[in-house]
């Protein structure tokens, strides 16, 4: 569904990302484990045409991304859940998942839109409680669960979440999880970035070690979790 080949970004002259390739197939969890700095979200920033490509390719359901724009993107099925939420705080929880949906507003239709609403509102009930309560009042929990409520609102094929666990309660991240495996389950194909690496290689089929802009390692959750380097470097053992 998803491929990286060699894949080159960074900001001005500061290359961040170097000769990255990986593969996300469709109805896989994968995830990204690395430390801070290491390029994790300027990776998904560049898969979803923010950052531009500067070498290589990505290719989604077999068409060149790299150099397309993200509303394009966005329009393909690829829809990300930024680090840090990026809610807007002055707007109501239901203009914010609205919001989501913005480029089928029309196609959608009130009943579309309304059907979108509840089936994320079953995910996480308690926006339903929260619709007309403005965004930024909402815990760091609940402004998890509507930024990837949001996210879903535009129907996406693959969704790149993260650092969904970021900040948020032990229970809360358990909630969250719990979630997007569910929804993997269903059919969504997920890249994952996350720093808390026992949280992301328990949920993910496949994973990739980024370091320095590079990958270091790759295999299987499970192949990872009992790695010597990564049980060293990620998991404190």
């Amino acid at each position: 569904m998803l491929s990286l080949k060699n894949v080159q970004s960074g900001y001005g002259e500061v290359k961040i990302i170097w000769d990255v390739s990986l593969e996300v197939g469709a109805g896989e969890i994968v995830s990204i484990i690395g430390s801070n700095g290491a390029g994790k979200t300027t990776l998904l920033k560049t898969i979803s045409g923010i950052v531009k490509c500067t070498g290589g390719t990505i290719q989604f359901d077999g068409k060149d991304i790299q150099q397309m724009a993200p509303h394009e993107i966005v329009s393909m099925g690829v829809i990300q859940v930024p680090e840090g939420r990026q809610i807007i705080n002055e707007f109501t929880v239901q203009e914010n998942l609205l919001l989501g949906c913005y480029k089928r507003h029309r196609e959608l239709g009130q009943k579309g839109r309304d059907n979108l609403v509840s089936y994320v509102c079953g995910l996480f009930p308690i926006l339903e409680d929260r619709m007309k309560q403005l965004a930024g009042t909402l815990s760091g929990g609940e402004q998890q669960m509507l930024a990837i409520s949001r996210a879903l609102m535009g129907q996406p094929k693959i969704m790149l979440t993260d650092e969904p666990s970021l900040g948020l309660a032990p229970m809360i991240v358990e909630q969250v999880c719990n979630v997007l495996v569910d929804l993997n389950r269903k059919g969504l194909t997920v890249l994952l970035v996350e720093q808390n690496a026992l949280v992301a290689l328990e949920m993910s089929r496949r994973a990739y070690v980024l370091e320095g802009g590079k990958i270091l390692l790759e295999g299987t959750g499970v192949e990872l979790l009992h790695n010597d380097k990564v049980r060293e470097g990620y998991l404190g053992v």
